[in-house]
């Protein structure tokens, strides 16, 4: 069995499942795997930021069609690379965002929706 990275789901699925995710939760992260198995080191550090202040994120793995979830992330951030955090839908960054607000002390106040 050879591995697939992309699945094959249309544009048009893919772009609906981001606009979803990001209209129906409070906090969703776009990322290389899940939250319990990162792909790569920049999803790790984003999931493992997140999750100090808040349990309840929603984690999308973007690996099941990446090119995809390139194009429909980047109508919403204006980037292509993954890991990307929204919060009550405004795009907030990266994991080096992540960890630069989380520096300034920003980031928790960031993921505290009401």
């Amino acid at each position: 069995m050879t591995f697939q990275p992309n699945s094959g789901l249309s544009q048009e699925e893919v772009t609906e499942r981001v606009d979803s995710a990001i209209e129906e939760n409070e906090v969703v992260l776009f990322m290389k795997g899940n939250r319990l198995m990162p792909q790569c080191g920049f999803s790790q550090r984003a999931v493992d930021l997140i999750t100090q202040y808040r349990d309840d994120v929603e984690c999308v793995d973007t690996l099941e069609s990446l090119d995809e979830y390139r194009v429909a992330l980047s109508e919403h951030s204006g980037w292509e690379t993954t890991p990307q955090t929204y919060v009550d839908g405004e795009f907030i960054g990266g994991s080096d965002v992540l960890a630069e607000m989380d520096e300034r002390g920003e980031l928790e106040p960031a993921l505290a929706t009401e």
